[in-house]
């Protein structure tokens, strides 16, 4: 009568070990370790006894399990997050849920990866009752046809970056401290305050340079304009939680930036992937959440 246990020789390395046959589950326990564990394969081939080759080929056959969650209503929030240039993850997560719902790669962060992300969602029978955006430049359009909430956490971000955080005119100093009430005012308050800021410094923001011996001009306080701008051209959509209180529309994206923020710490443990292999230990953990 045979044991439980096998003898085997790993090819690469020459160790000789002994296994369970009934440990039939090697590579999804493997996977598990590899992704929410965060072990390197090293790591995995001291503790499993095997080579380093041995854990990668084991890994690379773990197929991902499909997650399926009913379609229904939802608010959702989507956003692109980046590892270097040229390689991004566009995400759908439901803020009623809080799990992500659906995520590409991306080369780009462009509207139209939007478009896709939510036809294919759509397509599937999810209905969209909000969306909560970052505020780049046209992607309130995708959702146009339902309540949209710039986050407030992004609109600061993108006035602090044209004016910095010690703007050097007064005009400029004047339109941070405005921005900073934007958690903590009204709509009415806020564009009442923005109107009476533009009024004051248009013909600030308007001032031209012209280049000397040529046609050329461009506006002297370019940044200060640009930060303005920002404000004027999403407030529509940055009090949007508060005309539809009853919808319950957060006026950030922080359930999925905070979510990024872990899925790269879990991610930075394996530097060094090839693309492929990193997507699907990002598909993974995406998945879960």
């Amino acid at each position: 009568m045979q044991s439980g246990r096998q003898r085997y020789r790993c090819p690469t390395c020459g160790h000789r070990f002994q296994y369970k046959r009934r440990d039939t589950n090697i590579g999804d326990t493997l996977w598990d370790a590899y992704t929410r564990g965060k072990q390197t394969l090293t790591e995995l081939g001291k503790q499993y006894g095997h080579s380093y080759k041995w854990v990668r080929d084991r890994l690379d056959a773990h197929e991902l399990t499909q997650t399926r969650i009913p379609p229904q209503s939802t608010i959702i929030v989507a956003d692109t997050t980046f590892w270097g240039r040229g390689y991004g993850v566009c995400v759908f997560r439901s803020w009623t849920l809080k799990r992500n719902l659906w995520w590409g790669e991306v080369n780009t962060e462009k509207v139209a990866n939007y478009h896709y992300g939510r036809k294919i969602l759509e397509d599937l029978g999810w209905v969209f009752t909000g969306a909560v955006v970052d505020g780049r430049r046209g992607l309130a359009s995708v959702f146009k046809d339902i309540p949209v909430q710039v986050c407030h956490f992004h609109q600061m971000k993108t006035v602090t970056r044209y004016l910095t955080r010690k703007p050097e005119t007064k005009a400029g100093q004047d339109l941070r401290a405005l921005m900073l009430t934007l958690p903590h005012t009204d709509e009415s308050t806020f564009t009442r305050a923005l109107i009476a800021w533009e009024k004051q410094y248009h013909s600030f923001i308007t001032e031209k340079t012209h280049v000397t011996g040529t046609k050329h001009w461009y506006y002297t306080h370019k940044n200060v304009r640009s930060a303005y701008r920002s404000l004027h051209t999403n407030l529509p959509h940055l009090f949007t939680y508060e005309r539809y209180p009853e919808l319950n529309i957060p006026n950030t994206t922080n359930t999925i930036d905070g979510y990024f923020a872990g899925l790269k710490k879990k991610v930075a443990a394996h530097h060094g992937l090839r693309r492929d292999r990193r997507f699907k230990v990002i598909s993974e953990l995406l998945k879960s959440g």
